[in-house]
């Protein structure tokens, strides 16, 4: 017996049906099964771990090495914890993903309703900057931070950040607007309102689902950053340098409860992203698939 509703393009029977959903649930146990070892394992006394058995649930539960690895753990000279880094991050990433947003906006805004002379090249010089890869630009860039006394700074890591990512979130608002009439922009100018008056009260307000694609993308790629970060942080390094440096700490015993709980907290914030937004993530990027 088949079943067809409107969410379906096909419809199938009760026994696909059931071996889609068993391979399905395959796929997310395998896939979640590095969580699971990570969080029953930070949940654990050290010699509980060392004695074998990391698949097991922990028989004396303890928070202890999360409070380690946020305020206690050895992290360069002084014992303190990730705490301070990922202040670092926080103080990065907002400014970053913020200016980069609406810099691809007021870019995509430009590019598909004021077009110019010379704009065709001017977005594929843009696209073209997304495929750079980062090792390319690491000593243009270092000389710049230099020049501009950025270095080693929560600025010059903002600006970095900015100038890589402002090619994808033009890329997203320019596609996005393309599909928006132009007739209403025109309409606007013709009773008196200006270019930030039309991208203020007509563009913004509709661009609600590519705005949180842009600032998921541009979120996680940044927090989860670590080439740049550990070349260009200097004392302002943010929370992926400071986890590599608890985890390749060749001092003392290997404390991997606490490094488990490290990554966790490292990772904690790019989760919860996803969790709450993630299914308007591809709403976003299907809302400006298909103009007409």
């Amino acid at each position: 017996m088949s079943v067809a509703t409107q969410d379906t393009a096909v419809s199938t029977g009760r026994i696909t049906r059931t071996f889609i959903y068993l391979l399905l649930l395959l796929f997310a146990l395998f896939y979640l099964m590095p969580l699971f070892v990570m969080v029953a394992n930070s949940l654990k006394p050290l010699p509980e771990i060392t004695g074998g058995n990391m698949m097991a649930l922990p028989q004396d539960w303890t928070i202890e090495p999360w409070l380690q690895a946020w305020s206690s753990a050895q992290i360069g000279v002084e014992p303190t914890g990730l705490k301070p880094y990922f202040l670092n991050s926080v103080l990065m990433v907002v400014p970053a993903v913020a200016i980069s947003t609406v810099l691809g906006a007021l870019n995509g805004y430009v590019l598909t309703k004021w077009r110019f002379r010379g704009d065709s090249i001017l977005f594929g010089l843009m696209l073209f900057s997304c495929f750079i890869p980062f090792q390319i630009v690491l000593i243009p860039m270092a000389m710049i931070l230099g020049k501009l006394g950025l270095a080693g700074s929560i600025p010059g890591l903002v600006l970095v950040h900015v100038v890589y990512g402002v090619g994808f979130t033009t890329l997203y608002y320019r596609n996005y607007y393309a599909a928006f009439p132009t007739e209403l922009v025109r309409a606007a100018m013709i009773d008196g309102a200006g270019f930030f008056r039309i991208f203020w009260r007509i563009m913004l307000p509709v661009s609600g689902p590519i705005t949180v694609v842009s600032v998921i993308w541009q979120f996680t790629n940044i927090w989860n950053d670590f080439l740049f970060g550990a070349s260009f942080g200097g004392q302002s390094q943010p929370m992926t340098v400071a986890l590599n440096n608890l985890v390749q700490s060749s001092t003392g015993v290997k404390e991997y409860n606490v490094h488990f709980a490290g990554a966790i907290l490292a990772a904690l914030p790019t989760l919860l992203v996803y969790i709450v937004a993630g299914r308007y993530f591809v709403r976003g990027l299907m809302a400006g698939s298909v103009k007409g």
